[in-house]
């Protein structure tokens, strides 16, 4: 007995209700005219505005963008070579304490992370005089945690590959290098990508680390809304909510019609390429591409 095909789509309507209504309270209420957050004053653009000319929102949006493409750019590089070297090393010495510190950040608590490097880097302060808490603590900060998730994509990639590939460009000649550069960068470049957008908004969106190491002058974006939030809900963050929602529309829209087009793109390619290898073996693959060639 089938179930009726009503239950699955009302399902799907309550889950997609109870994830975004929210988000769309937090739009709507971005245009309140009034000062009190929960009463409605009718409709207004002035908080927008106002958001423009606030020098603490920008100061912490500027430092939380540095902080999360610098963090985002390390935590790939590094996360690469761990992962690439966890994946097509079997022994070395020290693989699996190099495997166990990739995954403590996974499953340690933030505020347990944000405290050890706080307390690092007031001792590394006292003794050196150097580093102030800044940007470049939380960058440190970001890192560690941010690198744990890309190295975890990019492995789970390097582990499907066929590593056959590798071999035959060794095989042809090419140093290990090229190989890693020419062949196993471009064939992992989706999780690479992936993964570098993973830490971008784990970077963007980290509160607890950026609150124990930034520094007076050196507040990113969550923590300024955080500490707002303490003092009564401020309708300048619902705007900066509002305008976060508005860029991750706009970067996933862009990102589908980007994917969309290169998916398009490789059926294209592949076809061409089937009807050529039929132009030169017509007998062979006759029967496998009648469809392609209809």
């Amino acid at each position: 007995m089938k179930r009726p095909a009503i239950l699955p789509a009302t399902w799907m309507t309550l889950v997609y209700i109870f994830l975004y209504l929210p988000i769309v309270v937090l739009v709507i209420y971005s245009f309140n005219a009034s000062r009190m957050v929960t009463i409605w004053g009718g409709w207004t653009v002035k908080w927008y505005g106002a958001v423009m000319h606030d020098t603490e929102v920008i100061n912490g949006l500027l430092l939380s963008l540095k902080v999360a493409l610098a963090t985002a750019t390390t935590s790939v590089v590094l996360g690469t070579l761990a992962a690439f070297a966890l994946s097509r090393y079997r022994r070395f010495r020290g693989k699996s304490l190099l495997n166990f510190m990739i995954n403590i950040p996974l499953v340690m608590p933030t505020v347990v992370i944000a405290l050890a490097l706080l307390m690092f880097f007031v001792t590394v302060q006292k003794t050196l005089g150097w580093p102030q808490k800044g940007f470049f603590t939380i960058f440190i900060g970001h890192t560690v945690m941010c690198i744990s998730y890309a190295s975890v994509v990019i492995e789970s990639r390097l582990k499907e590959m066929d590593q056959s590939i590798e071999e035959a460009a060794m095989d042809l000649g090419a140093r290990p290098f090229q190989v890693f550069m020419l062949v196993t960068l471009p064939s992992i470049s989706q999780a690479l990508v992936s993964a570098w957008l993973l830490a971008f908004s784990l970077s963007l969106d980290e509160v607890v680390i950026s609150a124990f190491l930034s520094g007076p002058g050196n507040t990113t974006l969550p923590v300024v809304i955080f500490s707002r939030a303490h003092l009564g809900l401020n309708p300048t963050i619902n705007v900066v909510g509002a305008i976060t929602v508005y860029l991750v529309v706009v970067a996933v829209a862009v990102s589908s019609v980007l994917m969309a087009r290169r998916e398009r793109r490789r059926t294209r390619e592949s076809a061409a390429a089937m009807r050529q290898e039929v132009e030169f073996h017509p007998g062979v693959h006759a029967g496998d591409t009648g469809t392609v060639l209809s």
